[in-house]
């Protein structure tokens, strides 16, 4: 994209809706989303490879406590968000169906805002939301996460309005 805009990664099982929880989605699609447009970026899928089946509060917790966030953890020390937080290097905004405060607050650490969403929505109806907070002037959230056209978040004194 030649003019400012936002990066945004929505969490999807269907690549159509922001239909997915943070922690349990199948892909994270990402669009930059300008005043005028949008534009597809990339696809980020997750495997279940190497998962444990749930096992219904019949196996033995040795007295750790379980996150629901950490359901997939095997005991290793492995932590599940990692990798989902990862890919959102170099993203602004993070719609999602839910996530737990811990995700929440690694998203932000990340310096990405999230968004949980109430219901299952349309990634096209998400993007035009955007685009519509973009018109006239966006709000300071907004304009401080950013990008020019060169993929560079853009300081606040530069930004046209």
């Amino acid at each position: 994209m030649d003019a400012a805009h936002l990066r945004i990664a929505v969490t999807t099982n269907s690549l159509v809706q922001c239909d997915a929880n943070f922690a349990s989605a199948k892909q994270v699609v990402f669009y930059d989303v300008g005043r005028d447009g949008a534009e597809f970026v990339d696809v980020v899928s997750f495997s279940k490879t190497g998962r444990k089946a749930p096992a219904g509060g019949k196996a033995a917790n040795n007295g750790r406590c379980v996150m629901e966030d950490m359901g997939d953890d095997d005991g290793t020390g492995h932590d599940p968000l990692v990798e989902r937080v990862e890919v959102l290097e170099n993203c602004s905004v993070l719609f999602t169906l839910g996530m737990s405060d811990l995700a929440a607050v690694r998203v932000h650490n990340k310096r990405v805002f999230p968004v949980k969403n109430s219901r299952i929505r349309d990634i096209d109806d998400v993007i035009v939301q955007m685009q519509k907070l973009m018109q006239g002037t966006p709000p300071l959230w907004m304009r401080r996460v950013m990008f020019d056209g060169k993929g560079r978040r853009l300081p606040l004194d530069e930004q046209e309005i």
